[in-house]
């Protein structure tokens, strides 16, 4: 899954996600959700979170 849709992600879910500093290189950091930081259903660029280690990008893959 590719993190667009906001029903797809839940807080303890493990995903990829990509940092504002590393959009241009594409480089993915791995982590648990602990909030969901979008309010529309879709994004077309992934929907925003926040990770249980405070860090906050957009979901690019959802990991199993």
């Amino acid at each position: 899954m590719n993190g667009q849709n906001r029903k797809d992600i839940k807080p303890g879910l493990e995903v990829y996600i990509i940092l504002k500093k590393d959009q241009r290189t594409g480089e993915k950091t791995r982590g648990i959700v602990k909030d969901l930081l979008t309010n529309s259903s879709f994004h077309p660029h992934g929907i925003k979170v926040r990770l249980e280690d405070g860090q906050v990008g957009r979901v690019c893959e959802i990991i199993g």
